[in-house]
């Protein structure tokens, strides 16, 4: 091999050398912020539990007995929905094979059903909503729903109103809890989402890349392994960074010295011939 066709060698080591190097303190970076951890967030609630809820449409039309505005004197709307012991103004949403509905406690009621464990009465545009029937203006009913008014729902409650009324899981109309001032009112719970699952590291990635990087290692070269992990092992594992450049490093000075090596070789062979 001439001394020409040795140098071009040698660059060809120092360039596929420090491409090994680059790519291994790329990988190790890669591989810190896969471990990085996430936050986890949740949403402070004042109370939950489920109940039987049956659904109205109060209009002060008269048509279904109703007998004027609703008790908070909102009007009907979507998104009302009565209790039988929760303040008035209460607000929160209720949870139905996967949907969700928000509501305000605008009513009291149901009467009677609440004896039964009927303990909250949605208005009929959620009702719908929920179950997938109509809202019927003409009949103030729900269709499309084979004649199903009750559903069992999780309710789950976000600020308690400032009126009268219990602050805990409902009671019956007859208990005569709606007019009374709660000053015992249930703890907040709190509702944690759960945690993200942590991303995938590249691990065997980075193990696949510096095995290929101390493959192209020259053998006559001593020491160099321990000095590579003494620099790893001072390095900051949350970002892997310095490692990588500090491997780039020491991999470049590797290829110079193996190539200034060669030179020399080559020179005392052509001074000797």
């Amino acid at each position: 091999m001439t001394f020409s066709a040795r140098l071009t060698t040698s660059a060809r080591l120092i360039t596929a050398t420090l491409g090994l190097a680059l790519t291994a303190g790329i990988s190790m970076a890669t591989a810190g912020a896969a471990h990085a951890d996430t936050d986890t967030t949740g949403d402070t609630v004042m109370l939950k539990g489920a109940t039987t809820a049956s659904y109205y449409w109060d209009d002060s039309s008269g048509r279904n007995g109703d007998t004027g505005l609703p008790a908070s004197g909102k009007p009907m709307q979507k998104g009302l929905a009565a209790s039988p012991s929760w303040p008035l103004m209460t607000e929160g949403y209720v949870l139905y094979k996967g949907k969700k509905a928000p509501f305000f406690v605008g009513d009291r009621g149901p009467g009677t059903p609440s004896n039964r464990g009927i303990m909250l009465d949605l208005d009929a545009k959620t009702f719908a909503q929920l179950t997938g029937g109509t809202f019927n203006p003409d009949t103030l009913s729900v269709d499309g729903i084979d004649g199903e008014g009750h559903i069992k729902v999780t309710y789950v409650i976000t600020k308690w109103g400032k009126g009268v009324g219990t602050k805990n899981h409902p009671k019956p109309f007859s208990t005569g809890a709606w007019s009374v001032k709660d000053t015992n009112p249930a703890k907040p719970l709190t509702l944690t989402k759960p945690k993200p699952k942590a991303a995938e590291t590249t691990t065997a990635k980075t193990e696949t890349v510096q095995a290929a990087s101390a493959a192209a290692q020259p053998a006559p070269v001593v020491n160099t392994t321990p000095k590579t992990a003494a620099v790893a092992a001072t390095t900051d594992d949350t970002t892997g960074i310095p490692a990588g450049i500090a491997l780039g490093a020491a991999l470049i000075a590797i290829g110079g010295a193996y190539a200034g090596r060669n030179t020399l070789r080559e020179r005392f062979v052509r001074t000797n011939a």
